[in-house]
């Protein structure tokens, strides 16, 4: 299923139930973060060894909040009307620009953190 098509579902939903009038930027925002912050949680204390079973034993309840995201993401994207795949694409250019295969292929370094 295509965003286009996941969004207008999303959009269907929400106009069943008259939640448009709720859903402005700013709130939308606020959700997403507070969906993202519930996602942390589920890994919150744990080393690296008990992220994996975390992944494994908890995992009906991070797809749920992967859902909450992204439905809220894609809400944001058609209340704003934005493009989604050209802001991807855009900002995927620009982080080419920025993180150089030659200066950050196999490293987690912030760019400007890369030698030149």
């Amino acid at each position: 299923m295509k965003s286009v098509d996941l969004i207008e579902e999303i959009r269907e939903f929400c106009n069943e139930r008259d939640w448009r009038q709720f859903h402005n930027p700013k709130d939308l925002a606020i959700a997403l973060s507070i969906e993202s912050a519930e996602l942390l949680e589920l890994f919150l204390w744990k080393d690296a060894k008990e992220t994996q079973s975390v992944c494994t034993q908890k995992r009906d309840a991070i797809e749920a909040e992967v859902a909450d995201i992204a439905i809220y993401l894609l809400d944001l994207v058609d209340v704003m009307g934005l493009d989604l795949e050209t802001i991807i694409r855009r900002k995927l250019e620009h982080n080419r620009k920025k993180y150089p295969v030659s200066l950050s292929k196999g490293k987690n370094l912030k760019y400007d953190e890369l030698e030149s």
